[in-house]
């Protein structure tokens, strides 16, 4: 691949990330409280939504971010913030995803932002996740390794008892080399389960584990999906099912 093919490709891609970002902002009413995403293709609604409170076309909005980075580009073009305490239920979260599947659980930490981005899709009515066209897949784990925040004390236990659930464990790493810091000042191990056939009982498993803080499986939990493809932006709502009626 030629520097210019490369830059060309980049460029596609980083326009399909900002159309399914600005799209997503259309369900964001005057009044709510908006959970704000990490990410390359969420910050593209975070910016949005700033433009769209400057020009006075929503009004009364109130944003939570799901990590520092977010936080700060949220001060930066104006909008306010609730305080970390929560102190309010959240109305409407957009945020992307890594990997996503046709049940629309998906795969989250790539940023490193996973636990902030779970307590805050928890907190919310309704969670929709942004994503570019190679983010679909037929089954999680396929592209993607699980992400999971882990203390630093005993974290070769945690290495340990994820390889004895079939995972290969690599410690993320950041620029310099040493272990990557999220903003809870823990590291994160990204973990290559292979295609997960039973998504519900590994989680279970992960949530068991003292020194897990958090993983990355985020199921049942999105309720709308937006996908930005080489023929446009795509909008699909999650099907109720028994539970949800």
């Amino acid at each position: 691949m030629t520097d210019l093919t490369a830059s060309t490709t980049a460029d596609a891609h980083a326009r399909l990330k900002r159309e399914a970002g600005e799209y997503a902002v259309r369900f964001v009413e005057s009044g709510m409280v908006v959970g704000l995403g990490t990410g390359s293709t969420a910050i593209y609604a975070v910016r949005r939504l700033g433009a769209l409170l400057k020009q006075g076309a929503l009004r009364d909005i109130v944003g939570f971010a799901t990590s520092t980075a977010t936080l700060n580009e949220a001060r930066a073009l104006g909008i306010p913030l609730l305080t970390e305490e929560l102190p309010r239920a959240i109305d409407i979260t957009i945020d992307g995803a890594d990997e996503v599947d046709p049940a629309f659980n998906v795969i989250k930490g790539g940023g490193g932002a996973l636990l902030r981005e779970k307590i805050v899709a928890q907190a919310s009515r309704r969670l929709v996740i942004v994503v570019d066209e190679r983010k679909l897949s037929p089954q999680l784990g396929v592209t993607w390794p699980v992400p999971l925040e882990v203390m630093r004390y005993g974290y070769a236990s945690q290495a340990r008892f994820l390889a004895s659930l079939g995972g290969q464990v690599d410690l993320r790493l950041a620029a310099g080399g040493s272990p990557y810091v999220t903003d809870n000042d823990n590291w994160i191990v990204d973990c290559h389960f292979g295609p997960i056939d039973e998504l519900d009982p590994l989680a279970r498993a992960l949530e068991g584990r003292a020194g897990i803080v958090e993983h990355g499986l985020f199921l049942h939990m999105a309720t709308d999906l937006v996908i930005a493809g080489a023929d446009g932006v795509r909008y699909t709502a999650r099907p109720l099912s028994g539970s949800d009626a």
